[in-house]
């Protein structure tokens, strides 16, 4: 068996980055972008206003008192001098005239007919954006590599841009396998089981930014296994769920051999995921895992996730881990590291985790309860109040369950 972080370099090892596309800045969003972007202009274009006021010369100002001889709405500019000791009604965004440096809030002046009296004192340059502030022309604003979240996408428009080079999304095929297995929508019977793999697995790749193909499923022979696995060539990587194992009926791993494709490894030294293949055949990645949902799920987790996500230009593709606080006791009696179904929260500045309960693989709701992956390594026994590793699943875990059982 291979540990966890072997498999993890083996597989990315083999990872290679997917060719880019030319998207709207809006089908840009949470893509990442594999070129520098330049400030085309200076971010803002001028010296304007940020506040709805008045613009004056702050030397200019006396008894502060100032007279009032114009209006420059936003969209709109003064070409026309302001004397020292005059002001110009201004509006948010407008740019400021030539002559003057300084604006006053409108709520901090007395108005009398053409005449205004400010409050209190004013300091020189308040409340005036300057030009280049925010971004100056010819500055790196999104290095090339960056993952394009809504700040992004707002200032790509703002330096004037309608489309742009991103990587393309990951086509992830799903394919599961095993003549017990009804598609949803059918009507359980004794000896079947629904096949929830190929949703969860998809809604997986969703989450991570690729684009799932479900093959359906594979009947339990040789032909039909491999008839499957080649279809999946068609897309960028292929996950299967089952069907590798050393059962009777487990042909996954002999039908990518005999279609000429080279296993890395087929056990990992985890709980749950045990038996879990990763193969290329013709330059394609094959993540086989196990048929149970929660080994399924935990192992896309660790292995597919990282991958999809390095093939579409991120930098960043492990979930967040740190260290989390017990709130019960916790044991690993096995010789292989177990990754426990947890509930986090964080109080007071620190990580509360505890378990989800019975940490059956074929127990989905243990998933659903929680939030997070807890490592305990082999022949470990953990009080309550000891730290354990845990992996965090939910983007807005704390929004989420994490409130329950961990008091």
């Amino acid at each position: 068996m291979v540990s966890i972080e072997q498999a993890q370099r083996t597989i990315l090892e083999q990872i290679t980055q997917l060719e880019t596309e030319k998207v709207s800045v809006f089908q840009a969003l949470n893509r990442v972008t594999p070129e520098d972007h330049i400030a085309p202009w200076d971010i803002p274009a001028a010296d304007n206003s940020a506040m709805d006021g008045f613009a004056f010369s702050h030397a200019g100002l006396h008894d502060n008192r100032l007279k009032v001889t114009g209006f420059l709405p936003a969209g709109e500019v003064h070409d026309d001098p302001v004397p020292a000791g005059e002001a110009i009604r201004i509006m948010t965004g407008a740019p400021v005239p030539a002559d003057c440096d300084t604006v006053v809030p409108i709520e901090d002046v007395e108005e009398s007919g053409d005449r205004i009296t400010l409050r209190s004192k004013v300091k020189a340059g308040s409340h005036v954006r300057r030009r280049g502030e925010d971004i100056a022309l010819g500055d790196v604003v999104i290095p090339a590599g960056s993952l394009l979240r809504p700040q992004e996408i707002g200032m790509l428009s703002a330096m004037g841009s309608t489309s742009l080079a991103v990587y393309r999304r990951a086509r992830v095929a799903i394919l599961s396998t095993g003549d017990e297995l009804l598609e949803p929508g059918s009507t359980p019977m004794p000896g079947k089981l629904i096949n929830s793999n190929s949703y969860s697995l998809a809604a997986q790749v969703l989450d991570a930014g690729g684009d799932p193909v479900l093959l359906g499923i594979a009947a339990d022979s040789m032909e039909a296994t491999c008839e499957k696995i080649r279809a999946g060539l068609n897309a960028d990587m292929l996950v299967i769920s089952g069907g590798v194992s050393v059962g009777d009926r487990d042909f996954v791993k002999a039908a990518i051999e005999q279609m000429g494709g080279s296993i890395a490894f087929w056990k990992i030294d985890m709980k749950p995921g045990k038996p879990l293949a990763f193969a290329m055949l013709e330059g394609k990645p094959i993540f086989a895992l196990p048929g149970n949902p929660v080994a399924a799920m935990v192992s896309f987790e660790l292995f597919v996730r990282p991958s999809v996500l390095k093939s579409m230009g991120h930098r960043r593709i492990f979930r967040p881990r740190v260290k989390a606080v017990l709130q019960e006791a916790a044991a690993n009696k096995g010789n292989r590291p177990h990754l426990v179904r947890g509930i986090v929260s964080n109080r007071d500045d620190r990580y509360l985790v505890s378990t989800t309960g019975n940490q059956s693989s074929g127990r989905l709701s243990s998933l659903i309860l929680g939030n997070a992956l807890m490592k305990l390594p082999p022949g470990s026994a953990l009080a309550a109040g000891d730290a354990a590793e845990v992996m965090l699943l939910d983007r807005g875990f704390e929004m989420g369950r994490a409130d329950h059982g961990a008091a």
